[in-house]
């Protein structure tokens, strides 16, 4: 998910002034557990307690709920991450405090400079953040979060992430999903050539850089096609790939953009097959007029299995989320909130069982995660987030056809597989940079 990287790079530095890079040290408490707490944490207890004897931890949210290109996502991540700490809560919290993802809510309309003013306004009174919906959005607050200790769980899965202890991502990143996406094609359909169709900047950059190196390493011819977000923008990407005629398309934008795309080219005669990086899908577009060309072209790529897989954790969330929530098909960003969600919750029980649920302390208990349960949705070898970013990161990913009878109209077709590109990676550093 992202807009142009240098607009990010530079709202980073001029909202400094906003946000700054306040560290001041806060006040260290102890509850009657005997754990240590600064920011963020309460002994009082919070305010829809199921225990009204235990203490809160507060956590932020911050996502697009209204108006930008990823509030399909945004919504059920965010309604999917308070059924996950509900669920937690219900089961007798964590440790002596239960968690309030609601109260610390924001809307960043997908907008770098926004995401910053409404994190400056609820960073006082959060211990970390339970979600950060963007990769450019997210970057405006890294330097923050780095300076204040603060843990971040990303909705988004730039590779960058690996690099940033103070973010706590899941799944792999867009860059090994466009690898194994290709490796896949190359066994199973035979291209000689493939394009990269996607946003410019962290997302669309680093699925494309990943694209490249996978077409390198078979010998595929590549060709480069960014285009802006936008449904009006997507003509001259149509045009550039009609004239480029790929046998292979990895496709990296949002829902709307990646209907026009595949419609308009399939309107034209185009008939190669393309794989969606995991945001370019969202099951309305089956209801729309694009959908026979995506039931005939497209695939879905994916860091995990989409809603309704028979898992501890995906039956876990269906029976989780109230059901009147679905006013429409069940959307893959519930899947993503509540698979986001297991680290923090890990790293939360850490820091209680060392006694030191300050920001440091969940920091250090974050670094010293080795695996996480993600309940099946995930191995748990993924949620290692000690040592170098080469050894830990997680290279597999996930396939889907389309399926109009499946909860989110995808369908799983090759579980979890790390393809020859992904394995042989020398990871160093972001691969769109």
């Amino acid at each position: 998910m992202s807009i142009r990287r240098g607009i990010a790079v530079a709202l980073i530095a001029a909202m400094a002034v906003l946000v700054g890079c306040r560290n001041d040290a806060p006040e260290t408490q102890e509850g009657g557990s005997g754990v240590k707490f600064d920011v963020g944490v309460t002994a009082e207890p919070c305010p829809a307690a199921v225990d009204k004897t235990k203490g809160c931890i507060y956590l932020g949210s911050i996502s697009d709920l209204t108006e930008g290109p990823f509030k399909a996502l945004g919504v059920p991540i965010t309604e999917s991450q308070k059924a996950f700490w509900q669920r937690v809560n219900k089961a007798g919290g964590i440790g002596a405090f239960e968690v309030d993802v609601s109260k610390y809510t924001k809307d960043n309309k997908y907008n770098p400079q926004i995401h910053n003013e409404v994190y400056a306004e609820i960073k006082p009174d959060v211990l970390g953040l339970a979600q950060t919906l963007g990769s450019p959005t997210t970057a405006a607050i890294l330097g923050d979060l780095k300076a204040s200790g603060m843990i971040g769980v990303p909705a988004s899965w730039t590779s960058a992430w690996a690099f940033e202890d103070v973010i706590l991502e899941s799944g792999t990143n867009y860059c090994f999903e466009s690898m194994n996406s290709v490796d896949f094609a190359v066994e199973t359909l035979k291209p000689k050539s493939v394009a990269a169709v996607h946003f410019p900047g962290d997302y669309g950059d680093d699925a494309a850089a990943g694209t490249k190196l996978a077409a390198e390493a078979n010998g595929l011819k590549f060709t480069d096609i960014p285009t802006a977000p936008g449904q009006e923008n997507q003509g001259a990407a149509i045009q550039k790939l009609l004239a480029a005629k790929p046998d292979l398309v990895i496709l990296t934008t949002g829902p709307t953009e990646a209907a026009t795309i595949v419609g308009g080219a399939a309107q034209n005669g185009f008939k190669s097959p393309f794989i969606g990086t995991s945001p370019t899908w969202n099951p309305a577009l089956l209801k729309s007029p694009a959908a026979p060309a995506l039931t005939a072209l497209y695939r879905q790529s994916g860091p995990w299995a989409p809603y309704g897989t028979d898992t501890p954790g995906h039956k876990a969330l269906a029976a989780s989320i109230d059901q009147a929530t679905f006013k429409a098909a069940p959307n893959d960003g519930y899947t993503a909130g509540w698979v986001w969600s297991y680290p923090l919750k890990a790293a939360l029980q850490k820091a209680v069982d060392s006694k030191d649920l300050t920001r440091a302390g969940l920091l250090a208990a974050v670094k010293s995660l080795q695996t996480v349960d993600y309940e099946g949705m995930l191995p748990a070898e993924a949620g290692r987030f000690n040592g170098e970013p080469n050894e830990r990161v997680f290279r597999s990913s996930i396939i889907s056809k389309v399926d109009p009878t499946a909860p989110t109209g995808v369908k799983v077709e090759r579980d979890f597989f790390t393809g020859k590109t992904a394995k042989a990676h020398d990871f160093t550093k972001p691969c769109y940079q």
